[in-house]
């Protein structure tokens, strides 16, 4: 905090101004010459008592022209603090800051005495520490300090009560005797309109200390203290910077009313406004010939052929699944939901992709429980499948775990709707669950880090409500089946505000909103509350006029609220109401698409050490002891393997599935454990495929590289299962963009995601970014999760990853240049093309992609029992290049195992793509046998190692 105190020519009060702030209050304070002409770094700036030069003209009349006037003009008008203490005052009058004149004491004469002053508003920076009615004993010092104004302004100064201070008899009385040098009504000093710029006739800099006889002028430099310290919690509370409040009360040319912060610091928070990433987002793919909307709406859509039309999205749900595991992962299941139905599209698979800290912790235990009771808790009382996903440990996220939540719809691809409000004069109406308290900054708070306060963000977690959400689901979908829906937008993050604005901004329309007709569940809310909460279950809709009573009837039909809120206007403005009250007025545009755009620092980290985990990232979740024994001398390969697919990362998943109902709709062709989850499309031969991919670790130890290897293994998940790969979604979960360190992983991640998109045909359609996942200052590890989903032409080519029957040979398809940490892009396309049109003729009974845990867990993956048969065994020979712990579990990039009947075609084919296959064995018995170098190294029961695998997570958790 740093006041300003001005020196004008032949003025003789600055040192006294000074000293107060200095020594009384102990505040930084400087001088500023008159001649200055920038007051940059000022919190206050005081303009001093005494004499200027010029004065015997006329008092002020000079030193208005000094330079620093114009700049403290400008400040004033930014909402700066600015005081002007008797010759001060008579400066700001002249210079038109405030209203009025200062004339000669009506006797004519100086006057240096005490004088009492009543205070008459407290709604000032400059009296917020006092009580009005509160006399102050000051004294005064002057021969020019009759108030005067025109009888207009005098009654809109009183009117506006912008009069501060009175001049009081003993008792408060305000009378003519009391009123030493003539003012009008009294006045000894006031506030402008915005009440940011004081000017007062008496000394207060002459009555800071008892010694000299008062301290009541002690209270006016305190009140603007305290007031400076309020405005500073205040942007703090609202995540807001004093360079952002000052571009604020640029684009409104005033200062906002707390409404309209609230307003503006949810939609320029990190959440919303992607004010770090927008400038490297930009460089992501975003179209393609099957893409019928990108980024900017609610989901992205693809066109799969046939008139119809897929919508997905992938967002972040991670701070509130901290803060309160269970609601915070819910409404994110909710959230994502809402996403999809809003274009239209009917959802009809979900998935999650999950990051926890190591289970020997037992608050990461509770998290995992409480965030998959909550995802299982919303989607299958919903009732769409939760057919896949992914979970991860790692320390990094012990106090910042990942819930990212994806959905897909389908639906007609003519029959897509937009959150844009059209048409001048449109009924806006408010459909769904009623506004509450929860939620309430939750864009803020997810634009902020984690300290020893994070408790007390619990508030700010939604409560979700599944069923309410079907009601909603299904009383939207008849509205636009039925036409009358012009537009329509979740009220997801920031609520009804962001659903508001966004919608007008889309349109270049305005919105008027009448707070009185939103449906509530609490009393007394007020307007900031109101357009705050993050109540879930909740839709804005623009209906055309002759149409609002039918709409209204639909919704009340599935008996939810519907009711009438607001207006579409023409002036682009967001217009809020309450209590017949303008509350709050603000241009659309400058919500939705002018917050600040930062170009932060990106600096590369000093170093990168090596890591020996390098080659078995799967090893990163597990306590150092069990690391130590998998990485120790050993003889028994047998035991290893059931060590290895037990570990957290790697063990099976079925604890965790088994809670979602992943079948219901009856669409799941190939669910949970899959590469890829597979649903049919009813009424066509097609399905979709979809798999979520976010290698962490390979990210963290190398940014670009790992990033296409998201893509890449994302790609090759989809081919694995029969689809072929179309349009990815992405949610980049990044640690504090503040830090430069952050910020360069952020842009390599982006220009490897671009490169490997580009290459390999799968634009970005949307998505989601999360920044500030850090606590305690530690970052969470750069961790982009890829949702991407394919189409399957025809159901027949849908593929599964375990092997099928007995007798199948086993082949291993990679690259000729093995590679651990990267990929080359050639090599993977030629994979990829290999594998897909394999299917595609047929020559390909199971497909998996080897990744964490190396060829060795692969394969066991692969004999696993299933839906469709018992565990079922292999003997094969394992191929030597390294030495055997790398050879078994080594994680080589870009390797597929292939079972098949026609090993011969399929190597033929391979070797004409540039492509080694080795046929490694064959399919049969109940054990998984492991020759290397001719010498049985694994020999064990599949059951055995099965059961290890099943028992791995239950007793972790246990």
């Amino acid at each position: 905090m740093k006041f300003g105190v001005v020196i004008f020519p032949g003025s003789n009060c600055e040192h006294d101004c000074y000293y107060v702030i200095q020594s009384v209050l102990g505040k930084a304070v400087e001088y500023i010459w008159h001649q200055d002409t920038s007051v940059k770094g000022f919190d206050a700036i005081i303009l001093p008592g005494g004499f200027a030069y010029g004065d015997y003209l006329r008092t002020g009349a000079l030193a208005r022209f000094s330079p620093v006037m114009t700049a403290i003009a400008d400040y004033a008008k930014k909402g700066g603090v600015v005081f002007g203490i008797c010759n001060g005052f008579q400066i700001l009058t002249e210079a038109g800051l405030l209203p009025g004149a200062l004339l000669r004491n009506v006797g004519l004469k100086y006057l240096c005495k005490f004088e009492y002053l009543r205070t008459e508003t407290t709604d000032t920076p400059f009296t917020n520490l006092m009580t009005k009615g509160q006399l102050l004993r000051i004294p005064i010092g002057h021969g020019d300090g009759n108030f005067f104004a025109d009888a207009d302004t005098l009654k809109r100064i009183e009117d506006n009560g912008q009069v501060v201070f009175r001049y009081a008899d003993a008792n408060g009385q305000i009378t003519p005797d009391a009123n030493p040098n003539g003012s009008l009504n009294n006045i000894a000093g006031i506030v402008n309109e915005q009440r940011n710029v004081m000017g007062m006739m008496p000394h207060p800099d002459r009555s800071s200390e008892e010694i000299l006889g008062s301290a009541d002028g002690k209270l006016i430099f305190e009140s603007m203290v305290n007031a400076l310290v309020l405005i500073d919690g205040i942007l703090t509370q609202h995540g807001l910077t004093e360079a952002e409040y000052e571009k604020i009360v640029n684009i409104l040319k005033r200062e906002p009313n707390l409404t309209e912060l609230g307003i503006f610091s949810v939609m320029w928070s990190e959440h919303c406004s992607y004010k770090s990433s927008r400038v490297h987002l930009r460089r992501l793919p975003t179209k393609g010939p099957a893409v019928l909307q990108g980024p900017g709406e609610n989901a992205g859509i693809i066109d799969i052929g046939d008139g119809l039309a897929v919508a997905f999205k992938i967002e972040s749900h991670n701070h509130p699944s901290f803060i309160e595991p269970f609601q915070g992962a819910a409404t994110g299941v909710g959230g994502i939901l809402r996403d999809i139905f809003t274009m239209g599209a009917r959802p009809i698979a979900a998935m999650n992709s999950l990051r926890f800290g190591p289970l020997h912790k037992p608050q990461n235990k509770h998290i995992l429980e409480g965030v998959v009771g909550g995802i299982a808790f919303y989607g299958n009382c919903f009732g769409v499948p939760t057919v896949g996903g992914e979970i991860y440990f790692a320390g990094c996220y012990s106090q910042n775990p990942l819930v990212n939540a994806f959905a897909l719809g389908i639906f007609e691809k003519d029959k897509i709707f937009y959150g844009r409000a059209t048409g001048v004069g449109n009924p806006v109406i408010y459909v769904g669950a009623k506004t509450g308290r929860d939620g309430i900054h939750g864009a803020t708070m997810a634009s902020a880090g984690f300290g020893e306060d994070a408790g007390a963000k619990r508030p700010n977690v939604q409560i979700g409500d599944p069923f309410m959400e079907k009601l909603l689901l299904e009383a939207c979908l008849e509205a636009m089946h039925k036409g009358l829906i012009v537009g329509i937008q979740d009220m997801g993050a920031a609520g009804l505000t962001c659903s508001s604005c966004e919608m007008g901004a889309r349109a270049g329309t305005g919105i008027e909103l009448d707070l009185d007709a939103v449906p509530q569940r609490e009393a007394h809310m007020t307007a900031y509350e109101i357009m705050l909460s993050e109540s879930q279950e909740r839709m804005l809709l623009v209906a055309e006029k002759d149409k609002e009573k039918e709409l209204v009837e639909v919704f009340h039909k599935w008996g939810l609220d519907a009711v009438r809120v607001g207006r579409v206007t023409d002036d682009g403005l967001l217009r809020v109401r309450q209590h017949g009250k303008l509350v709050a007025e603000l241009p659309n545009r400058a919500l939705a698409d002018e917050a600040p755009l930062y170009h932060r620092p990106v600096l590369p980290p000093k170093s990168i050490l090596s890591s020996r985990l390098d080659d078995f990232t799967f090893l990163d979740g597990c306590e150092p002891a069990f690391i130590e024994t998998f990485l120790s001398e050993t003889e028994d390969w047998n035991q290893l393997l059931k060590l290895a697919v037990s570990s957290p990362n790697l063990a099976s998943r079925q604890w965790v599935w088994q809670q979602y109902d992943h079948m219901v709709q009856s669409n799941t062709m190939l669910g949970p454990g899959s590469d890829a989850a597979v649903v049919r499309v009813k009424g066509t031969k097609k399905a979709l495929a979809m798999t979520l991919d976010g290698p962490g670790y390979r990210v963290a130890r190398n940014p670009r590289e790992g990033a296409k290897l998201a893509v890449a293994e994302a790609c090759r998940n989809i081919v694995c299962s029969g689809g072929l790969p179309m349009a990815a979604t992405n949610c980049l979960n990044f640690g504090n963009p503040e830090h430069p360190e952050v910020m360069w992983q952020f842009s390599e991640v982006v220009d490897g995601m671009t490169e490997a998109c580009d290459f390999l045909g799968t634009p970005i359609t949307g998505g989601n970014v999360s920044f500030y996942n850090e606590t305690f200052g530690g970052d969470i590890y750069p961790t982009p999760v890829l949702g991407m989903v394919g189409l399957i032409e025809d159901i027949s080519f849908a593929t599964p990853s375990s092997f099928r029957d007995t007798g199948d040979s086993i082949l291993l398809v990679e690259p000729v240049h093995r590679r651990v940490g990267k990929v080359n892009l050639d090599d993977e396309r030629a994979l990829q093309n290999l594998v897909a049109f394999a299917i595609r003729d047929g020559l390909v009974k199971s497909a998996h992609d080897t990744s964490e845990g190396g060829l060795a867990v692969a394969l066991a993956e692969c004999c696993y029992s299933n839906l469709r048969r018992g565990a079922i065994g292999a003997a094969v020979e394992i191929p030597s290049h390294l030495e055997i712990r790398k050879d078994l579990f080594g994680e080589v990039s870009t390797r597929v195992l292939l079972s098949t009947t026609t090993a011969t075609t399929l190597r033929k084919r391979a070797e004409d793509a540039g492509l080694n296959a080795y046929e490694l064995g064959k399919v049969g018995s109940k054990r998984l046998i492991f020759n290397y170098e001719g010498i049985h190294v694994i020999d064990i029961a599949i059951e055995e190692l099965e059961s290890s695998w099943g028992q791995g997570l239950p007793k972790l958790l246990s």
